[in-house]
């Protein structure tokens, strides 16, 4: 699933990221890879998504996040 349409509270595994080269390297620096585990802080429908990747905090665009695919961890 598409990282946008993550539930705030979870936890998701990244599976695979749709981006260019400068996407992904910008990603990678963050911390966001696949096979990472990240937490959707906020995801209100407006505005950014805010993901928490070992212990920080990042704010993505509905642009970027939409290139992110993830599986729900249970």
């Amino acid at each position: 699933m598409l990282l946008t349409f993550a539930v705030p509270g979870r936890e998701y595994r990244v599976v695979s990221l749709m981006g260019g080269r400068g996407f992904n390297r910008k990603l990678f620096e963050m911390g966001i890879k696949p096979g990472s585990t990240i937490r959707v802080i906020i995801n209100s429908g407006r505005g950014p998504i805010l993901i928490g990747v070992n212990n920080l905090r990042f704010a993505l665009g509905k642009g970027m996040a939409s290139k992110i695919i993830v599986n729900p961890i249970y």
